[in-house]
Protein backbone atom coordinates (compact mmCIF):
# COMPACT_ATOMS: atom_id res chain seq x y z
CA UNK A 1 0.00 0.00 0.00
CA UNK A 2 1.45 3.02 -0.92
CA UNK A 3 1.93 5.41 2.07
CA UNK A 4 1.10 9.32 1.61
CA UNK A 5 4.19 11.58 3.65
CA UNK A 6 2.66 14.06 6.14
CA UNK A 7 3.84 16.86 8.25
CA UNK A 8 0.99 17.87 11.15
CA UNK A 9 1.36 21.38 12.52
CA UNK A 10 -0.69 20.88 15.34
CA UNK A 11 -1.25 22.97 19.02
CA UNK A 12 -2.16 19.76 21.03
CA UNK A 13 -5.30 20.39 23.02
CA UNK A 14 -7.75 17.25 22.99
CA UNK A 15 -9.40 17.46 19.63
CA UNK A 16 -5.87 17.47 17.99
CA UNK A 17 -4.62 14.63 20.32
CA UNK A 18 -7.48 12.34 18.49
CA UNK A 19 -6.53 13.51 15.14
CA UNK A 20 -2.51 12.68 15.57
CA UNK A 21 -3.46 9.77 17.28
CA UNK A 22 -5.42 8.22 13.90
CA UNK A 23 -2.94 9.45 11.81
CA UNK A 24 0.12 8.07 13.33
CA UNK A 25 -1.75 4.56 13.19
CA UNK A 26 -3.33 5.30 9.76
CA UNK A 27 -2.10 2.54 7.10
CA UNK A 28 -2.20 5.33 4.25
CA UNK A 29 -0.15 7.94 5.87
CA UNK A 30 3.08 8.39 6.40
CA UNK A 31 3.44 10.41 9.44
CA UNK A 32 7.18 12.01 8.88
CA UNK A 33 7.04 14.93 11.30
CA UNK A 34 4.96 16.92 14.09
CA UNK A 35 5.50 20.35 14.56
CA UNK A 36 4.04 21.47 18.00
CA UNK A 37 3.46 25.54 18.16
CA UNK A 38 1.65 27.69 20.57
CA UNK A 39 -2.39 27.67 20.28
CA UNK A 40 -4.68 26.27 22.62
CA UNK A 41 -2.35 26.44 25.44
CA UNK A 42 1.36 27.97 25.60
CA UNK A 43 4.10 26.18 23.05
CA UNK A 44 5.85 24.54 26.52
CA UNK A 45 2.49 22.55 26.94
CA UNK A 46 2.24 21.84 23.63
CA UNK A 47 5.23 20.68 23.12
CA UNK A 48 5.38 17.99 25.97
CA UNK A 49 1.71 17.38 25.33
CA UNK A 50 2.52 15.82 22.07
CA UNK A 51 5.72 14.12 23.37
CA UNK A 52 3.55 12.42 25.66
CA UNK A 53 1.08 11.83 23.75
CA UNK A 54 3.94 9.89 21.45
CA UNK A 55 5.63 8.38 24.43
CA UNK A 56 1.88 6.87 25.56
CA UNK A 57 1.38 5.01 22.28
CA UNK A 58 4.75 3.92 21.98
CA UNK A 59 5.48 5.74 18.29
CA UNK A 60 8.69 7.64 17.38
CA UNK A 61 7.53 10.53 15.17
CA UNK A 62 10.34 13.31 15.68
CA UNK A 63 8.92 16.83 17.39
CA UNK A 64 10.11 19.77 16.00
CA UNK A 65 9.75 23.17 18.27
CA UNK A 66 7.50 25.51 16.49
CA UNK A 67 6.53 29.53 17.47
CA UNK A 68 6.00 30.38 20.95
CA UNK A 69 3.66 33.21 20.22
CA UNK A 70 1.86 34.73 16.31
CA UNK A 71 3.54 36.77 13.96
CA UNK A 72 2.26 40.22 14.60
CA UNK A 73 -1.18 39.98 17.49
CA UNK A 74 -0.66 39.27 21.07
CA UNK A 75 -0.86 35.60 22.14
CA UNK A 76 -4.63 33.91 23.37
CA UNK A 77 -5.21 30.36 24.61
CA UNK A 78 -8.12 28.11 24.64
CA UNK A 79 -7.01 26.40 28.51
CA UNK A 80 -10.46 26.83 29.51
CA UNK A 81 -11.86 25.02 26.48
CA UNK A 82 -8.61 21.91 26.32
CA UNK A 83 -7.79 22.65 30.33
CA UNK A 84 -4.57 24.45 31.63
CA UNK A 85 -2.22 21.91 30.59
CA UNK A 86 -3.89 21.53 27.00
CA UNK A 87 -5.24 17.98 27.51
CA UNK A 88 -6.82 17.60 30.54
CA UNK A 89 -9.09 14.05 31.52
CA UNK A 90 -6.43 11.97 31.27
CA UNK A 91 -2.65 11.22 33.06
CA UNK A 92 0.01 10.93 30.12
CA UNK A 93 3.49 9.46 30.95
CA UNK A 94 6.60 12.34 31.59
CA UNK A 95 7.42 12.90 27.61
CA UNK A 96 10.00 10.97 26.25
CA UNK A 97 12.36 14.12 25.48
CA UNK A 98 14.31 11.67 22.64
CA UNK A 99 11.32 12.90 20.61
CA UNK A 100 12.56 16.12 20.40
CA UNK A 101 13.86 17.54 16.98
CA UNK A 102 16.26 20.41 18.25
CA UNK A 103 16.60 22.44 14.92
CA UNK A 104 13.48 25.29 14.75
CA UNK A 105 10.65 24.21 12.94
CA UNK A 106 11.41 25.64 9.52
CA UNK A 107 14.99 23.84 9.21
CA UNK A 108 12.90 20.28 10.60
CA UNK A 109 10.33 21.13 7.85
CA UNK A 110 12.63 21.87 5.05
CA UNK A 111 14.84 18.75 5.27
CA UNK A 112 11.58 16.43 4.99
CA UNK A 113 9.91 18.41 2.32
CA UNK A 114 13.05 18.67 0.69
CA UNK A 115 15.01 15.46 0.56
CA UNK A 116 11.80 13.28 0.07
CA UNK A 117 11.32 11.15 -3.18
CA UNK A 118 7.65 12.37 -3.67
CA UNK A 119 5.68 15.41 -2.96
CA UNK A 120 4.70 15.77 1.00
CA UNK A 121 1.18 16.78 2.57
CA UNK A 122 1.11 19.31 5.19
CA UNK A 123 -1.75 19.19 7.70
CA UNK A 124 -2.85 22.20 9.63
CA UNK A 125 -4.89 21.98 12.53
CA UNK A 126 -3.54 24.88 14.80
CA UNK A 127 -2.67 28.20 14.00
CA UNK A 128 -0.64 29.18 11.08
CA UNK A 129 2.38 30.45 12.40
CA UNK A 130 5.17 27.71 12.19
CA UNK A 131 3.66 27.47 8.35
CA UNK A 132 4.16 30.83 6.92
CA UNK A 133 7.20 31.13 8.77
CA UNK A 134 8.14 28.04 6.62
CA UNK A 135 6.65 29.33 3.21
CA UNK A 136 8.95 32.77 3.75
CA UNK A 137 12.03 31.16 4.73
CA UNK A 138 11.91 27.96 1.90
CA UNK A 139 9.56 29.41 -0.68
CA UNK A 140 11.62 26.85 -3.05
CA UNK A 141 9.73 23.99 -1.42
CA UNK A 142 6.40 25.28 -2.11
CA UNK A 143 6.19 23.40 -5.59
CA UNK A 144 7.22 20.00 -3.44
CA UNK A 145 4.00 20.10 -1.33
CA UNK A 146 1.34 17.62 -2.90
CA UNK A 147 -1.49 19.32 -0.56
CA UNK A 148 -2.35 21.30 2.83
CA UNK A 149 -5.17 20.42 4.66
CA UNK A 150 -6.74 22.63 7.29
CA UNK A 151 -8.87 22.96 9.64
CA UNK A 152 -10.39 26.41 10.15
CA UNK A 153 -11.91 29.13 9.08
CA UNK A 154 -15.67 29.63 9.13
CA UNK A 155 -18.18 29.15 6.70
CA UNK A 156 -20.36 32.38 9.12
CA UNK A 157 -20.35 32.81 12.28
CA UNK A 158 -17.56 32.57 14.52
CA UNK A 159 -15.77 30.78 17.66
CA UNK A 160 -14.11 33.42 19.15
CA UNK A 161 -15.02 36.70 17.53
CA UNK A 162 -18.38 37.42 15.47
CA UNK A 163 -17.31 35.80 12.35
CA UNK A 164 -13.11 34.52 13.41
CA UNK A 165 -12.69 30.66 14.16
CA UNK A 166 -9.46 30.18 16.51
CA UNK A 167 -7.18 28.80 14.49
CA UNK A 168 -7.43 31.46 12.29
CA UNK A 169 -7.97 34.00 14.03
CA UNK A 170 -5.04 33.37 16.81
CA UNK A 171 -2.88 34.41 13.60
CA UNK A 172 -4.60 35.96 10.63
CA UNK A 173 -1.21 37.15 9.09
CA UNK A 174 0.15 34.21 9.25
CA UNK A 175 -3.43 32.24 7.57
CA UNK A 176 -3.20 34.95 5.02
CA UNK A 177 0.61 34.08 4.03
CA UNK A 178 -0.55 30.02 3.88
CA UNK A 179 -4.23 30.91 1.61
CA UNK A 180 -1.64 33.04 -0.73
CA UNK A 181 0.80 30.71 -1.42
CA UNK A 182 -0.59 28.64 -4.07
CA UNK A 183 -0.23 25.59 -2.56
CA UNK A 184 -3.25 23.66 -3.10
CA UNK A 185 -5.51 23.25 -0.45
CA UNK A 186 -8.19 21.44 1.39
CA UNK A 187 -10.10 22.99 4.27
CA UNK A 188 -12.54 21.69 7.20
CA UNK A 189 -14.26 25.31 8.39
CA UNK A 190 -16.24 25.12 11.84
CA UNK A 191 -19.62 24.18 10.69
CA UNK A 192 -18.20 20.88 9.41
CA UNK A 193 -17.14 19.85 13.64
CA UNK A 194 -20.24 21.35 14.18
CA UNK A 195 -21.63 18.12 11.30
CA UNK A 196 -19.51 15.57 12.66
CA UNK A 197 -21.42 14.98 15.86
CA UNK A 198 -20.56 12.17 17.95
CA UNK A 199 -23.39 11.81 20.56
CA UNK A 200 -22.82 9.62 23.41
CA UNK A 201 -23.50 6.08 22.11
CA UNK A 202 -20.47 6.79 20.14
CA UNK A 203 -18.02 7.83 22.77
CA UNK A 204 -19.44 4.67 24.61
CA UNK A 205 -18.01 2.51 21.54
CA UNK A 206 -14.72 4.12 21.76
CA UNK A 207 -14.24 4.07 25.41
CA UNK A 208 -14.53 0.34 25.36
CA UNK A 209 -11.97 -0.48 22.38
CA UNK A 210 -9.12 -0.69 24.51
CA UNK A 211 -6.39 1.21 26.60
CA UNK A 212 -6.70 4.08 23.39
CA UNK A 213 -9.80 4.85 23.15
CA UNK A 214 -10.24 4.80 27.26
CA UNK A 215 -7.62 7.59 27.05
CA UNK A 216 -8.97 9.24 23.82
CA UNK A 217 -13.02 8.90 25.62
CA UNK A 218 -11.83 10.60 28.87
CA UNK A 219 -9.83 13.73 26.31
CA UNK A 220 -12.96 14.23 24.59
CA UNK A 221 -15.50 14.79 27.63
CA UNK A 222 -13.43 16.51 29.74
CA UNK A 223 -13.37 18.96 26.40
CA UNK A 224 -15.22 21.71 27.82
CA UNK A 225 -16.69 23.13 24.49
CA UNK A 226 -20.31 23.90 25.54
CA UNK A 227 -21.98 21.13 22.99
CA UNK A 228 -25.55 21.41 23.17
CA UNK A 229 -25.90 17.92 22.94
CA UNK A 230 -25.16 14.53 24.96
CA UNK A 231 -21.90 14.25 22.61
CA UNK A 232 -19.15 16.34 21.09
CA UNK A 233 -18.76 17.74 17.95
CA UNK A 234 -15.23 17.20 16.33
CA UNK A 235 -13.19 19.16 14.23
CA UNK A 236 -9.35 18.38 14.15
CA UNK A 237 -10.08 14.84 12.99
CA UNK A 238 -12.06 16.41 9.85
CA UNK A 239 -8.79 17.02 8.35
CA UNK A 240 -7.31 13.46 8.51
CA UNK A 241 -10.62 12.40 7.68
CA UNK A 242 -10.43 14.47 4.25
CA UNK A 243 -7.20 12.76 3.37
CA UNK A 244 -8.25 9.63 4.18
CA UNK A 245 -11.90 9.32 3.58
CA UNK A 246 -12.91 12.59 1.01
CA UNK A 247 -15.61 10.55 0.10
CA UNK A 248 -17.23 11.56 3.22
CA UNK A 249 -16.99 14.94 2.32
CA UNK A 250 -19.06 17.77 -0.02
CA UNK A 251 -15.92 20.13 -1.24
CA UNK A 252 -17.11 23.86 -3.53
CA UNK A 253 -14.27 25.66 -4.95
CA UNK A 254 -13.58 28.95 -3.25
CA UNK A 255 -11.15 32.12 -3.10
CA UNK A 256 -10.47 32.17 0.98
CA UNK A 257 -8.82 35.20 1.91
CA UNK A 258 -8.41 36.79 6.26
CA UNK A 259 -9.15 39.64 7.27
CA UNK A 260 -6.20 41.60 8.77
CA UNK A 261 -7.58 45.04 9.23
CA UNK A 262 -11.01 45.72 10.50
CA UNK A 263 -11.42 46.44 14.13
CA UNK A 264 -14.63 44.49 13.80
CA UNK A 265 -13.65 41.24 11.94
CA UNK A 266 -10.48 40.41 12.17
CA UNK A 267 -8.95 37.08 11.91
CA UNK A 268 -12.16 36.49 10.14
CA UNK A 269 -11.85 33.77 6.73
CA UNK A 270 -14.02 35.06 3.87
CA UNK A 271 -14.57 32.17 2.00
CA UNK A 272 -15.83 33.53 -1.57
CA UNK A 273 -17.63 30.78 -3.37
CA UNK A 274 -19.51 33.03 -6.05
CA UNK A 275 -16.21 35.24 -7.72
CA UNK A 276 -17.25 38.51 -6.06
CA UNK A 277 -13.80 39.33 -6.18
CA UNK A 278 -12.63 38.30 -8.92
CA UNK A 279 -9.55 36.14 -7.56
CA UNK A 280 -8.83 32.60 -8.61
CA UNK A 281 -10.11 29.95 -6.50
CA UNK A 282 -7.11 28.90 -3.96
CA UNK A 283 -9.09 26.19 -1.90
CA UNK A 284 -11.63 22.96 -1.91
CA UNK A 285 -13.91 23.66 0.84
CA UNK A 286 -15.80 21.04 3.05
CA UNK A 287 -19.68 22.18 3.42
CA UNK A 288 -20.86 19.08 4.08
CA UNK A 289 -20.10 16.24 5.68
CA UNK A 290 -22.10 12.91 6.32
CA UNK A 291 -22.28 12.25 9.98
CA UNK A 292 -23.15 8.68 9.87
CA UNK A 293 -20.30 7.80 7.58
CA UNK A 294 -17.55 9.82 9.34
CA UNK A 295 -18.82 8.52 12.85
CA UNK A 296 -18.28 4.71 11.59
CA UNK A 297 -14.72 6.02 10.16
CA UNK A 298 -13.81 7.74 13.25
CA UNK A 299 -14.98 4.75 15.42
CA UNK A 300 -12.74 2.42 12.66
CA UNK A 301 -9.96 4.41 12.87
CA UNK A 302 -9.55 4.86 16.46
CA UNK A 303 -9.91 1.01 17.19
CA UNK A 304 -7.15 0.32 14.85
CA UNK A 305 -5.24 2.61 16.48
CA UNK A 306 -6.20 0.38 19.64
CA UNK A 307 -5.32 -3.01 18.18
CA UNK A 308 -1.43 -1.54 16.58
CA UNK A 309 -1.21 0.27 20.02
CA UNK A 310 -1.24 -2.75 21.70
Amino acid sequence: MHRTPLIISTDPGIDDAVAITIALFAPQLDLKLIVATWGNVALEKTLANAMRLETFLQTKVSVARGAQMPLLRPVINAAAVHGESGMAGYTFPEPDSRLLDHRLAAEALHEVVSTSPEKVTLMQIGPATDFALYFRQFPEDLTKIAKLVIMGGALGRGNWGPYSEYNVAGDPEAAQIVFSSGVPIMLAPLELGQQAFVDQQVLNKIRNLGRTGDMLYHLLTALNDQTANDGREIYDALAVGMLLRPDMYTFASAYVAVDTKSPLSYGASVIDFDDFFDKPQNAQVGVKVDRQEFNSWFVEAISRADKQGE
